[in-house]
């Protein structure tokens, strides 16, 4: 970004610290002054410190009455929990707007990504905030771990005493399904003072992020892709199906380019190197970042976490590729922290996470964090891939569930801001030999191209078992974004997915995990394959970071060649739950606008319009789609743009 670009970017922090110090002097003088100091006598109070607001839709939907075993000890550890702070509605305004202009080709900001610092100087919250909140964190006996830099939030520890002492709320054991939880039992409170700095803790509660994976099936023996009627996917077939091998002849392979993937465990580096050896990729390991403690090799989090790194890698095969791995505590789950570490620090152009929590389960903290990170993401030109889910239409179950109650999708990647895989299973009827070869390659590979797909679905409601489908529906929180207006059937919501690529048991990827071969499936292996697509989107654009993908995945539908591969036939109706179905049109909500062919996608990505002509029709602090700005703090100002 040229020094000049990054004059617009002060002057709209010097207009929004402006318009907050008020609002912050007001709170300095409500707070009592135990919380502006933190040496004062902690039970200092004034009638305006007395007065708290509720923050609503922050309670566990599992943390019933029935499933209630009592209150936790006054002493448990609560480690690591994340306060959510709430920006201004100036600064929410301002933020819409630079993302607008930084996919729109007709502005000066047009792919101008922030570093998470400037992000939290301009849109972060101010340092006399910071300083009244972490105040009153210590003054209620809390420790503040870290301030992250796009300063959206305080990560903090203490004890359930003291959480229900400054929140007003307590923390309970529940055995639901014969597993033991905790949760709060009811809504956080804190001073209605640092109601306007405050959004709320993320989670109070273990309830946990579930992987979008099916559970691997070992292999006894070295697989191979055909082996009779079966068929396995290794990355020469995927490179073959999805077209993808024309580019690694022409020498995009993701070099230069960062894939990060967030999980809560550790893996073991022999499993990824015996995986490439076995594959015929060339050796490149994976590089491991720690937020936090080290939690070792976690049952189930360690296979999600191998698969990424090694189905990432896969496809964009000279990538680097980094696992940030937080361990979960007691209330917060380590998704949320790897992920949170990955924006902050910038880790990489290109994100893949395969977990998943339903909106109607998350709290309005929990969706409000998901958001704002995936919104800070955009503007750091970081693109964000999330599983859409393996159950179907019925979000809130889990693949290996046998019955839906509703519809619902996953809150991790039903912001806009984040861009949605869902899975599709290979259709190759009665013809497979039409598609595979009966031999392998030196590589594994047998698949001879592109195989026809339909919606994946391998349900008891279409000859499989339980709800193992693609994820997919409307989101009950976000309305359509501008880039979907042609999407119909989602009411005016958010549509997810957006894209898909195979997740179907049917013809599972192979992997390797604790020395052995396996065999897995999920939307959890549709992600980070697709980040690896992304990788090579990314190579291919000098290595310059794209951002929220989103906007240019719609924009290339109207691209002179089209890169999907609409969905013609299935759905994702699971057992207990009707869900929506796929006839070959642009879009559905089952698998989004389909599958890609990678070399398309990689080589019309350039060719795209995602641009917007004129000016944005908003009304906040800045217009900066126009050029020059329209607000007279700025246009009072002589600027030149380089």
């Amino acid at each position: 970004m040229s020094v000049h670009i990054r004059i617009v970017l002060l002057f709209a922090l010097a207009f929004v610290t402006g318009c907050a110090n008020g609002r912050e002097n007001n709170a300095r003088n409500a707070i009592p002054s135990s919380a502006n100091s933190a040496s004062s006598d902690a039970s200092t109070t004034s009638s305006a410190s007395s007065q708290t607001v509720t923050l609503e839709g922050n309670v566990h939907p599992l943390a019933r009455s029935e499933y209630d075993l009592g209150i936790v000890d006054a002493s448990t550890q609560l480690r690591r929990m994340v306060l959510l702070l709430k920006p201004s509605a100036a600064q929410k305004t301002a933020l819409d707007d630079l993302l607008q202009a930084q996919q729109d080709k007709n502005s000066p900001l047009y792919h101008h990504w922030l570093t998470p610092a400037e992000y939290g100087a301009v849109f972060g919250a101010g340092s006399s905030d910071l300083a009244v909140v972490t105040a009153w964190l210590a003054a209620q006996g809390f420790t503040v771990e870290e301030i992250p830099a796009g300063r959206q939030s305080v990560v903090f520890s203490g004890s359930a005493g003291q959480l229900l002492d400054a929140f007003q709320t307590a923390i309970h054991s529940y055995r639901v399904a014969g597993v033991e939880h905790i949760a709060n039992t009811e809504d956080p409170q804190i001073p209605v003072a640092l109601a306007g700095m405050v959004s709320g803790v993320v989670s109070l509660h273990n309830f946990r992020r579930q992987s979008e994976m099916r559970a691997a099936q070992p292999l006894s023996a070295r697989p191979l892709y055909s082996a009779g009627s079966t068929h396995y996917l290794f990355p020469a077939d995927f490179a073959a199906i999805y077209d993808v091998a024309p580019l690694y002849n022409a020498g995009t392979t993701g070099a230069g380019v960062t894939i990060a993937l967030a999980g809560r465990s550790n893996i073991k580096p022999s499993d990824v190197a015996a995986f490439r050896s076995l594959t015929g990729l060339a050796a490149n390991n994976p590089t491991v970042i720690l937020s936090g403690r080290n939690p070792g090799l976690v049952s189930g989090d360690q296979q999600e976490s191998t698969l990424d790194v090694e189905w990432s890698g896969a496809v964009a095969p000279a990538a680097a590729i980094k696992l940030v791995v937080a361990a979960s505590t007691t209330t917060t789950d380590g998704v949320d922290l790897a992920a949170q570490y990955i924006v902050n620090h910038a880790v990489a152009p290109v994100v893949s996470l395969s977990y998943g929590s339903c909106e109607q389960q998350m709290g309005t903290t929990e969706l409000a964090f998901y958001n704002s990170l995936w919104e800070q993401a955009a503007s750091q030109g970081m693109s964000v891939f999330v599983a859409s889910g393996d159950a179907g239409a019925a979000g809130c179950q889990s693949g290996n569930s046998t019955t839906g109650t509703a519809t619902a999708v996953n809150g991790l990647c039903s912001s806009p801001y984040a861009t949605c895989v869902g899975g599709t299973e290979f259709n190759e009827g009665a013809h497979a030999a039409q598609y595979w070869s009966a031999a392998n390659s030196s590589a594994y590979g047998s698949a001879l191209g592109y195989i026809p797909e339909a919606v994946w679905n391998e349900s008891a409601l279409d000859g499989g078992s339980a709800m193992w489908a693609s994820g997919g529906g409307a989101s009950a929180i976000y309305a359509r974004p501008s880039w979907q207006a042609k999407v119909s059937g989602a009411s005016g919501m958010r549509a997810v997915p957006d894209v898909a690529l195979s997740a179907a048991d049917h013809d599972g990827y192979v992997m390797v995990e604790n020395g052995s071969y396996a065999i897995v499936s999920g939307t959890s292996a549709a992600a980070p394959a697709f980040a690896g697509l992304m990788a090579l989107v990314v190579e291919k654009q000098n290595g310059a970071g794209q951002g929220n993908a989103n906007p240019k995945l719609y924009a290339l539908l109207g691209a002179a060649t089209n890169p999907f591969h609409v969905t013609p036939s299935g759905d994702n109706s699971v057992p207990g739950v009707a869900g929506y179905a796929a006839s070959g049109e642009d879009y559905n909500l089952a698998t989004g606008l389909g599958s890609v062919d990678g070399a398309l996608l990689v080589d019309e990505w350039g060719t795209a319009q995602s641009t917007q002509s004129g000016c944005f029709q908003a009304t906040g602090l800045l217009h900066f789609s126009c050029w020059p700005p329209q607000r007279s703090v700025l246009t009072s100002t002589s600027i030149a743009v380089n």
